[in-house]
């Protein structure tokens, strides 16, 4: 965020803080404490990849249709996108220590719980329990490293370190979910129970303690529309592929959670200690980085959703061998993220954004122009995974900076809970969309590659979108200088 839009915002976002030291110590306790925060991201990507590949082992154990399998999946994103935002003010408000560490447990057992029950109505239930779980961990997580690290080097290194671990994770995930299912799929819910454990004690040892806030507290109809509105978008964006976007039920569910985040927004503008303070919404740099997430984790997870399918269904590929297909993104964003840090401190934020937006739109231009009726893995999956990759690894953790760059400390939870939900639920909507696309497009079962046609034409059409929406500021920059330099010279 520039000085002007700082100097421009409401009171409560301070404008950038004064010049911290050259360099803050790392100590081991503050190594730890970002030891802790990576493991929690670590299992966030962790859990969703495993357990996607190990989905056909569960149906059959069962005896899960494939309509209830998908809610395996849904179930998870239904708790973690509803409740991200109010995860992170939770935290703000009742202390991110403790949320974290309560959230974390619940994580953990519900990991355990998920790998020992028999029953399908259960398993899903304990997935969206997680989901739960997961909105209050990952927000917290970030407002706490963003908290524990000063604004700049510091907190730009932590960032890129941190963004390896989420990437690591979820490649990793591909690997292991191939390998445990042949072992037997509970393993795939069981193995993140120690690793949570582990973070849940070296995390009550080494993250300091914090105070609750003074206000806004008590801002029940926020909490309970914000809470009830954002779970019944959710649902209706994971439901609308399988009961039809014209569906009655889902024109109504959509009319109700609408309903019920524009009463959440009149009582946010009118209540004296609201929950969430809408204000942070006139940062336009807090905005593009918010838009701009969608357009990263929409496309990025739509396409590879897409490839996974096109390499199993069509051509017959093993889970195991589309997951080692697909680990050069997740590769690329591990070995490259813990340089983007001095990149953001040497050239900001925004100008990685771009290139990151750039890579995005150059990955699925190539894949278009070289795919053809049967995309060869060589000459077009692998160079578009790898731009791809390139454009995750500079985007996460420059989006994620901007998005929290001169917030004060008292709102670094909602800040961290916007972008993150932004994110998710963009990113399920993106999918939603692409899914309808793809089934609307072709017969059940995938015969050929044209079916993914359209789809693969959104998730480019959306990376274009976030690339012009980036564009936009430097383009007017540009002109605005130009203007300046007529008017100097006639003067």
């Amino acid at each position: 965020m520039s000085v002007t839009e700082a100097s421009a915002a409401p009171a409560a976002i301070a404008t950038l803080p004064p010049t911290e030291p050259a360099e803050q110590r790392w100590t081991p306790r503050l190594w730890g404490v970002l030891a802790v925060l990576c493991t929690v991201l670590f299992l966030d990507g962790l859990d969703v990849s495993m357990v996607g590949v190990a989905l056909p082992s569960i149906g059959a154990d069962l005896g899960m249709s494939t309509t209830s399998l998908q809610w395996i999946v849904n179930g998870y994103v239904l708790g973690y996108g509803g409740l991200l935002l109010l995860g992170g003010r939770t935290a703000d408000l009742l202390g991110r220590r403790r949320i974290f560490l309560i959230a974390l447990a619940v994580f953990a057992v519900a990991s355990l719980v998920g790998g020992l029950v028999d029953d399908g109505t259960l398993l899903i239930v304990t997935r969206f329990v997680k989901g739960l779980a997961a909105a209050f961990t990952a927000p917290t997580a970030m407002s706490i490293l963003t908290t524990t690290f000063h604004q700049g080097p510091a907190r730009n290194r932590a960032l890129s370190i941190f963004t390896v671990f989420g990437a690591s994770g979820y490649s990793s995930g591909l690997i292991l979910g191939g390998l445990l299912t042949s072992l037997g799929w509970r393993w795939t819910f069981l193995i993140p129970v120690p690793l949570a454990l582990a973070a849940l004690v070296f995390g009550a040892m080494l993250i300091p303690r914090d105070r609750p806030a003074a206000d806004g507290g008590h801002d029940l109809i926020g909490a309970a529309t914000l809470t009830s509105g954002m779970l019944l978008a959710v649902y209706t964006v994971v439901s609308a592929p399988d009961r039809g976007w014209l569906d009655p039920v889902t024109l109504g569910l959509a009319a109700a959670a609408v309903a019920l985040l524009i009463t959440f927004v009149v009582t946010e503008n009118r209540i004296a200690h609201p929950l969430i303070r809408l204000g942070i919404l006139r940062v336009g740099s807090i905005v593009r980085a918010n838009l701009s997430v969608i357009a990263l984790f929409g496309s990025y997870l739509s396409f590879q959703f897409m490839m996974t399918l096109y390499l199993q269904d069509v051509r017959d590929w093993s889970p195991l061998r589309v997951a080692l297909a697909l680990l050069p993104a997740g590769l690329l964003v591990a070995f490259t993220s813990p340089f983007v840090g001095g990149l953001i401190n040497r050239y900001g934020t925004q100008p990685l954004i771009n290139s990151a937006m750039a890579s995005l739109t150059l990955g699925y231009g190539w894949f278009l122009l070289t795919a053809g009726t049967a995309p060869h893995y060589l000459v077009a999956v692998l160079p578009t995974m790898l731009l791809l990759g390139g454009g995750f690894a500079f985007g996460f953790s420059s989006i994620m900076a901007q998005a929290t760059e001169g917030i004060d400390d008292s709102e670094q939870g909602l800040a961290a809970g916007l972008v993150q939900t932004s994110g998710q639920v963009g990113a399920a909507l993106v999918l939603a969309v692409v899914t309808a696309l793809i089934t609307v497009s072709g017969p059940g079962g995938a015969a050929d590659f044209g079916q993914y046609h359209p789809g693969i034409n959104l998730v480019a059409g959306v990376a274009v979108a976030g690339l012009l929406l980036n564009l936009v500021p430097v383009l007017n920059r540009k002109r605005d200088q130009d203007r300046t330099r007529r008017i100097t010279t006639h003067a």
